[in-house]
């Protein structure tokens, strides 16, 4: 009844292991993955995933992001493309232009971009909402 429990847990994950950049690293250059991506260190180039990327809290990128999900803690300077969920935690610092599907913000965050939110069509896929925002989240939250 609790054999299940013993069985070994297998990866699933469709891009391998996820990739870290750690802290006190700095690179210059693009990165393309199929993998999620962590980064505690500084970027300054491009990163294209079919997974998630999640900037901690001594995260630096200053580039062009593309990904499924991003999760930011730290910060981030220039183009952010995500194709679904982009959250925002309360050390968050964005600047540049960003476009996602569903935004989430913790108070505290600050959010200098200009922002183009867009819905899905049931039927077709295609866009069906264009918002352009542009605010600063921290002045909101004090």
């Amino acid at each position: 009844m609790f054999s299940d429990n013993k069985k070994p847990r297998v990866m699933t994950e469709l891009g391998g292991q996820p990739n870290r950049i750690e802290k006190n690293t700095k690179i210059k250059g693009d990165i393309i993955s199929e993998a999620d991506f962590r980064i505690d260190g500084k970027l300054d180039g491009n990163v294209k995933t079919s997974g998630k990327v999640v900037i901690g809290i001594d995260g630096y990128i200053h580039g062009k992001v593309e990904c499924v999900n991003a999760d930011i803690e730290g910060n981030f300077n220039g183009e952010l493309i995500v194709a679904d969920l982009l959250s925002l935690k309360s050390s968050a610092f964005i600047e540049g232009t960003v476009s996602v599907a569903k935004l989430a913000v913790e108070p505290g965050a600050t959010f200098n971009a200009s922002c183009t939110m867009r819905g899905k069509d049931a039927k077709t896929g295609s866009a069906t909402s264009k918002n352009s925002v542009t605010a600063n989240e921290s002045a909101k939250a004090s």
